[in-house]
């Protein structure tokens, strides 16, 4: 069997193994807050979550072109698809440690830091396409701030609106609402997370001369959306505790204005077709909802444990991507 033939289905096969792992190791972000509130069971929010993830990821394609088109040039990646294996491989890998512990880090950083960090292995600095993948890296920075901000901005807002609302009444409406909330939370998680694997079988597509077109192939669509449904449903309990609980006490107020600002800013770059970490985002909205409600609850050890590594991803599967390409490199 030809051997890039071999690699392009290893390159499906981990791709969707990716997304599946994405599932329940970031989806679980998107449900921390309503799980955590008892605004919904469990399993009641981990069957919405995994529908909503799927219907989110039918709807755009526009991330998985800027995956697919803007890290590196397709047609001139050397090696393209033992790169991309590479990538996968080590994005999979620091997700599965990270989650273990865990530890609400970020499977896009994983990724990108993966896909660039074999392609340098194998062609060099010059391979990277320096404009677009800056522009991502500006917006996995900018998006956790910009929603730290918002969580602060939007819970003061709450806090004059509903001051004199006696709690019990007020807590029962707000979870009432989370169920929504934590529905398009969901949804907006579906339509970036589960694009970045969308995007990655299509670059390895293009590099394999199997299609010529950034378009996203429609059985590539439904695959990794099925994939991160599927890895919604089994659930990333530890990622749930860490923060639905660790970062602060919530309260069904503080989960809505968490799960207003996370949906808002994931379907902004989702518009504008840019990846962001979404587990930034909605630990970020906790953050900022937290610090507005009161700074002393603010859990700021466990906050900074999961700064540090957002700060470390990057580097550290670039590292290992690239390390893992120059073994497979051997191989193929």
């Amino acid at each position: 069997m030809d051997t890039l033939f071999v690699l392009t289905i290893l390159i499906v096969v981990f791709a969707l193994g990716f997304d599946f792992i994405n599932g329940f190791h970031d989806t679980a972000n998107a449900i921390a807050t309503s799980v955590s509130t008892k605004a919904l069971k469990p399993r009641h929010a981990i069957i919405m979550a995994s529908i909503m993830n799927f219907i989110g990821a039918m709807t755009f394609t526009g991330v998985a072109k800027t995956i697919t088109s803007d890290i590196v040039d397709p047609n001139k990646l050397g090696h393209g698809s033992v790169v991309i294996l590479a990538a996968l491989i080590a994005a999979i890998a620091w997700n599965l440690i990270t989650w273990y512990y865990g530890i609400p880090s970020s499977s896009s950083h994983a990724l990108i830091g993966s896909v660039a960090g074999a392609a340098i292995a194998a062609s060099g600095f010059g391979i990277i396409k320096w404009t677009g993948f800056i522009k991502i890296l500006e917006a996995l920075v900018i998006s956790p701030l910009l929603a730290f901000g918002v969580g602060y901005l939007i819970y003061s807002i709450f806090k004059v609106v509903f001051k004199n609302n006696n709690l019990t009444k007020t807590n029962k409406r707000f979870r009432l609402i989370q169920i929504l909330t934590a529905a398009i939370q969901s949804y907006s998680h579906g339509t970036n997370d589960a694009q970045k694997s969308m995007g990655i079988i299509t670059l390895a597509l293009i590099s394999a001369g199997m299609v010529k077109s950034t378009d996203i192939p429609l059985w590539v669509q439904i695959s990794c959306a099925a994939a991160m449904g599927l890895g919604t449903s089994i659930g990333g309990w530890k990622i749930i505790k860490t923060v639905g609980g660790k970062i602060m006490k919530i309260r069904p107020v503080n989960g809505v204005a968490a799960d207003i600002t996370g949906a808002a800013i994931i379907f902004g770059a989702t518009f504008i077709h840019l990846p962001v970490s979404t587990t930034h985002v909605i630990s970020s909205s906790i953050l900022g909802v937290g610090s507005a409600h009161r700074i002393k609850g603010v859990k700021w050890g466990t906050a900074k444990r999961m700064v540090i590594t957002w700060f470390i991803t990057l580097p550290i599967s670039a590292m290992l991507a690239a390390a893992i390409y120059t073994i497979l490199n051997l191989i193929f």
